[in-house]
């Protein structure tokens, strides 16, 4: 299987620039994987798909204002720095650009030094271990100095960072949003669970495992990027009731369906624990634990459009996207979203 078997053409134009100012009235396409067929609707419209007792599992991660823009302090050259995870103490994993000039020792100084951060280890493709150096609270340092890392796509200015969050974002390590999850609202949430759908959170930190490009043509060749994830005791209870009584498990985007496939995959069952993953999911992948899925549009030859199509099958997927594409839906992180259902 090749990379190219998953590339498809898309107008610039519909790559969406920017949010819509009422996050539920985006579009959303209906894929049926039993009939083969697809639905126009809107977002709003997912109140009426979903059941009593059905449960919708989510990822409250919250995105950091993970990007940095310094100066070497040896050279005064410009050195962009991504914030991955932090792995121990004050030292986080990073993706550098023009990396390197960027060694072992090497000092960039953020904002007149306020912060500063060493490179203490090498990785290969621009990753970085970066010690960060500066007095006070991290968390208040980053807030002040660093900005959200919109994906390179994205050429417009955001006004509101907290369109680019989730309602629900909670917990802080994300250097990305879940972005099938920027459709919901309050009201949405409150209309589900009205209606006696039982809404459950997961953490995952959205960092290179999701958004990195795939760099082999030969899809096995391809090694994800690990990223860390969270399950309550709260949550892997409901979940194994709900499987137990046949209840169908919703998954709000790829990052959730990660999750939740990676501690099936580590327990058989689900279970309260933490952990990292490096699944790479793709046609012939077999599925564990979810019914339906919530999705945005997917990048071409990524590996999270081969997901969804594991899940639903490539040919049906490469038809809605084709049928996206006629009807002008708006793609990637800002745009619309597709709700792929086994009735």
């Amino acid at each position: 299987m090749k990379t190219s078997d998953f590339d498809y053409d898309l107008p610039k134009e519909l790559i969406a620039q920017t949010p819509l100012t009422d996050r539920k009235s985006s579009r959303m396409m209906i894929v049926h994987k039993n009939s083969g067929t697809t639905e126009d609707k809107h977002f709003y419209d997912i109140v009426g798909l979903l059941h009593a007792g059905d449960v919708l599992v989510r990822n409250n991660t919250r995105v950091i204002p993970a990007r940095l823009y310094g100066t070497k302090e040896e050279t005064g050259a410009h050195v962009e720095v991504l914030l991955l995870r932090q792995e121990e103490d004050d030292i986080w994993e990073c993706l550098v650009g023009n990396a390197r000039t960027v060694k072992e020792g090497t000092v960039v100084s953020f904002h007149e030094g306020e912060l500063r951060a060493q490179c203490v280890g090498i990785g290969d493709k621009g990753i970085r271990k970066m010690k960060m150096l500066y007095e006070g609270i991290f968390n208040e340092v980053l807030d002040r100095l660093g900005t959200v890392p919109l994906p390179p796509y994205i050429k417009e200015k955001l006004d509101d960072p907290e369109r680019y969050q989730t309602v629900y974002a909670r917990v802080e390590g994300s250097a990305a949003a879940p972005t099938a999850g920027l459709h919901f609202t309050p009201e949405i949430f409150k209309a589900l669970e009205d209606k006696g759908v039982r809404i459950l959170d997961v953490t995952l930190h959205v960092g290179l495992g999701t958004f990195r490009p795939m760099d082999t043509e030969n899809i096995e060749e391809h090694v994800m990027h690990s990223e860390v994830y969270y399950m309550s005791e709260e949550t892997a209870a409901e979940l194994n009731k709900a499987k137990e009584e046949g209840r169908r498990i919703i998954a709000v985007g790829t990052t959730s369906v990660r999750t939740l496939e990676s501690v099936w995959n580590r327990f058989g069952r689900f279970e309260a624990c933490s952990g990292e993953t490096d699944l790479f999911i793709y046609p012939g992948y077999e599925w564990h634990t979810i019914d339906c899925m919530l999705t945005n549009f997917h990048l071409p030859k990524s590996t999270l459009l081969m997901m969804i199509s594991s899940f639903a099958g490539q040919d049906l997927i490469f038809r809605a996207y084709r049928h996206a594409v006629e009807e002008r839906y708006r793609f990637f992180s800002f745009g619309d979203c597709m709700f792929i259902t086994n009735e």
